[in-house]
């Protein structure tokens, strides 16, 4: 972990680049790849659902990727480091601070098939219609008020600036036939997931809870949708996830 100078770093193709760590920045192994990721302590930092998400979905070589409310784009990164047969990754952030840290991050690995789009998902551009396969998102999903906590981390955790219908809705545009929607959500909220994924047309496939430890209730929900897919899902054995 590197803290607030600059320094030189060995890039995954073998090149040495110059990048510039700012205040309250941090440089992270992400353990998979050769890959890493900056992050400021300032701002609103991963958790572990991330990683779950990004191992929950599953790639295909060749797969067109979007990450929604990508953050500093760790879901994005994480899944591309166990999946470096798919096509490309565009990272889809509101927030000009994170979506810059993730456009460093990319620059910092010598991703060359990365993109840091900073744009409101209400705002994507209908160039991006039926664009990709595989959406992933791990979005705000607390419905409380925010009035106590600090806008910019607040907007990361609840749906202050889009819903979860939104951004179904908007996935289901820019998936093509066949593409995959994968995503995160608190496990009470199961009904409405798959409710707003089947009313535009995303067929839940697969689904999988996460518990804190053995005979708790599941705290996540992790599920995948399939545009134009048949009915039929399957329900995968739970994790355990023991959070320090």
């Amino acid at each position: 972990m590197v803290r607030g100078k600059r320094l030189k770093f060995s890039i995954i193709y073998g090149t040495i680049v110059n990048m510039e760590i700012k205040e309250h920045e941090v440089i992270e192994d992400l353990q998979e790849g050769n890959l890493k990721i900056i992050q400021n302590a300032e701002l609103y930092r991963f958790t572990s659902d991330s990683v779950l998400l990004s191992r929950f979905a599953r790639g295909k070589k060749g797969d067109t990727v979007a990450d929604f409310c990508a953050g500093c784009g760790i879901v994005g990164m994480h899944f591309y480091a166990l999946n470096p047969h798919i096509a490309s990754v565009v990272l889809f952030e509101m927030q000009e601070e994170l979506s810059q840290m993730s456009q460093r991050s990319i620059e910092l690995n010598g991703l060359t098939n990365f993109f840091a789009i900073q744009t409101r998902l209400q705002e994507i551009g209908r160039e991006y219609d039926e664009k990709f396969s595989l959406i992933l998102c791990n979005p705000p999903y607390e419905t409380g008020g925010f009035e106590k906590e600090d806008y910019k981390k607040a907007i990361c955790r609840k749906e202050i600036t889009i819903t979860l219908a939104e951004i179904v809705e908007i996935a289901a545009k820019k998936l093509r036939f066949g593409g995959r929607l994968a995503m995160t959500n608190r496990a009470d909220r199961l009904a409405e997931v798959l409710y707003t994924m089947k009313r535009v047309n995303l067929e839940p496939k697969r689904i999988q809870f996460v518990r804190g430890r053995e005979g708790a209730r599941p705290y996540l929900l992790m599920a995948e949708g399939v545009k134009g897919a048949k009915s039929g899902v399957e329900i995968m054995p739970d994790i355990i996830n023991v959070k320090n």
